[in-house]
């Protein structure tokens, strides 16, 4: 896994920033004459607010921007488990919380509201092995009230994502992988079918590239002769 803090510690002259690139100051740049508060200062990065437009509405609350590409063509769905690991610094380079820095991936059910809204926008558009950087207006993180004491009242946010794995929801009660349900779109409301009801699906069977079956089916949940 490659180390999320990419640019701590390193400086460009004036002029030489890259598109999309986060880099500390060096205007001050003294070594050994600086006090320990200055040298603490230094190591932070500073963020700009870049990137691509993921947001629902188009609006710029959440940009993504790829720092290493990931591999396939394939990407979470909703309610697949993912891990990951994370940096989050609010915009003028304070760290306020890292999985790398606890040495444990976190994981979590996409799409399900178990994180800040952002992060199931843009982990949803990552593939495996890929690393990106994601703003975030407040209202797609932690909104008016912040997330004290680290995380202040209306703040933009800052992470640094790389996706490792994610599956799909395993539905069967012992938890051998028999049955793995992926949403590719997410449904309205929250009325489900009970045992008994009479329900009316499109299927499409697959395996690999190659359609096997595809139809149109009515029938009893719970009737085994369907």
């Amino acid at each position: 896994a490659l180390p999320i803090l990419q640019t701590v510690g390193l400086w460009r002259r004036a002029g030489r920033k890259r598109a999309g690139e986060s880099c500390v100051r060096a205007d001050r740049f003294q070594g050994a004459d600086m006090t320990a508060e200055e040298m603490k200062t230094e190591a932070q990065q500073s963020f700009s607010i870049e990137g691509t437009d993921i947001s629902p509405k188009g609006d710029q609350s959440v940009l993504k921007t790829v720092k290493k590409e990931g591999s396939g063509d394939e990407t979470p769905m909703i309610g697949d488990k993912v891990s990951v690991h994370y940096t989050g610094w609010l915009l003028d380079g304070t760290k306020f919380d890292s999985s790398r820095d606890r040495d444990e991936k976190f994981t979590f059910d996409l799409g399900k509201g178990r994180v800040i809204k952002a992060w199931d926008i843009a982990v949803a558009t990552m593939k495996v092995g890929e690393i990106c950087q994601i703003v975030c207006k407040p209202e797609y993180a932690y909104g008016v009230a912040g997330s004290p004491p680290k995380i202040p009242p209306n703040a933009v946010l800052v992470f640094e994502v790389e996706l490792f794995e994610f599956k799909g929801e395993d539905l069967t009660d012992d938890g051998n992988g028999g049955i793995i349900r992926r949403i590719r779109v997410k449904g309205e409301g929250y009325s489900k079918p009970n045992e008994g009801a009479m329900v009316e699906i499109y299927l499409q069977g697959r395996h690999g590239d190659q359609i096997f079956d595809e139809r149109e089916v009515k029938f009893e949940v719970g009737d085994r002769k369907s």
